[in-house]
């Protein structure tokens, strides 16, 4: 299992402010090493004013320490109370049993694997961890014993290939969600081999996606992030189909999150272009568990404008967007949850909580650990002399 950090009470800012401590920097000096003013990091410290992704990454880096535990992650104590703890041992085995031959391991057709894999995936939309957890392992070693059994070229050894990289995907996304950084990169590394025996260019593609964010940005190296991006865009020929432009439009969003966060706003201008004329070519299409139209580059838009601390902007914008029928539930609570940091950030405390508790019921474990959560959620907590009972019991549902 990765490493686990120790988790400090409050927010992103009491632990930069513990780690800036335990470092022997003061303000002066983190500023200096961050490239941000003293100013900011103490209203940042204080709870007063929330980092965007630029800057955390940048007091990241300065402090020698990934944004993930930064951001207090793994949350431990909900983890355990969650059963994760126990489920994901498991998994990481059947990871690290990638090549072995299961001779003890009943095998079925490609076809009712297929089917558990469809299962997964949607139980993965809607951030049903547990029941991911509880079934992964054994999907796994089936699968990976499937693509050794079908090891002679053709379309046989595509599919069991293209099963394994979908079950190696899910890993990795609930790994990092919860802020298992390493065995979400186990789990990449799978994917990554897996995936160029799939047949299918995109596999390759979403993997390159993935990992963009759960090794480049966390390790603070954004540019090595757009660096692959652009990689995968290359050897992602735009061959016409919706399929492909999907995936094409979902490239060009990471890229555009990547570039702001390394604070490339010309970067992200062009990025952000590119999505645009996916988007005006596809509508708002979803494939791959990728979404890429207007909404998912609105989505992006309005993340841009809260981390600017442009919150009304951002309010604007959400009150225009309408969550498309097809649209992932993943993808829905993260309007939600943008929402909602808006609307704390411009008093319309009643109105953030009930998007926080609709996300809750859309996607509820990618919004009980979503740091943005914890970040509006406190904010709450700090305008109120006294918390609602509504707003106290999310509160320790989410662990604030």
């Amino acid at each position: 299992m990765p490493d686990r950090s120790p988790i400090t009470p409050g927010g992103v800012g009491a632990r930069i402010k513990e780690f800036r401590t335990i470092r022997g920097f003061s303000l002066t000096e983190l500023g200096r090493r961050s490239h941000v003013s003293t100013s900011q990091l103490s209203r940042i410290e204080t709870g007063s004013r929330a980092a965007s992704s630029a800057v955390e990454a940048s007091i990241a880096r300065a402090l020698g320490v990934t944004l993930s535990v930064l951001h207090g992650q793994p949350y431990i104590h909900m983890l355990q109370q969650d059963r994760f703890d126990a489920l994901l041992t498991p998994i990481s085995s059947a990871l690290d049993s990638w090549d072995i031959p299961a001779d003890d391991v009943p095998l079925r057709s490609l076809d009712a694997l297929g089917a558990d894999v469809d299962r997964i995936i949607a139980l993965r939309l809607r951030t049903e961890f547990v029941e991911i957890a509880e079934d992964l392992p054994a999907l796994i070693v089936e699968a990976a014993a499937l693509a050794l059994t079908h090891s002679t070229p053709g379309a046989r050894r595509e599919r069991a290939h293209a099963l394994l990289a979908e079950l190696a995907r899910t890993a990795a996304i609930m790994a990092y969600r919860l802020g298992f950084i390493d065995l979400a990169r186990l789990a990449l590394s799978r994917m990554a081999m897996a995936a160029p025996y799939s047949g299918d260019p995109a596999q390759v593609a979403i993997e390159r996606m993935e990992r963009s964010t759960m090794t480049h940005a966390q390790s603070s190296r954004p540019d090595r992030g757009v660096a692959l991006m652009q990689v995968a865009l290359r050897d992602l020929d735009d061959d016409g189909t919706t399929e492909t432009r999907t995936v094409r439009g979902a490239l060009c969003l990471r890229a555009v999150g990547l570039a702001l966060q390394q604070r490339d706003n010309g970067g992200a201008e062009n990025w952000l272009g590119q999505a645009q004329e996916v988007a005006d070519q596809v509508g708002d299409a979803h494939h791959y568990s990728l979404m890429s139209g207007p909404f998912s580059v609105a989505l992006i838009q309005m993340n841009a404008e809260n981390d600017r601390g442009d919150h009304a902007a951002a309010l604007r914008r959400a009150s225009q967007m309408r969550v498309p029928e097809q649209c992932p539930p993943t993808l829905a609570a993260h309007f939600l949850i943008r929402t909602a940091r808006a609307q704390g950030w411009t008093a319309h405390h009643e109105d953030a909580l009930k998007s926080l508790r609709k996300a809750r019921t859309t996607a509820p474990q990618l919004t009980r650990y979503h740091p943005q959560v914890h970040e509006t959620v406190g904010t709450l907590l700090r305008a109120r002399a006294k918390p609602t009972k509504e707003l106290q019991e999310f509160a320790m549902w989410s662990g604030v």
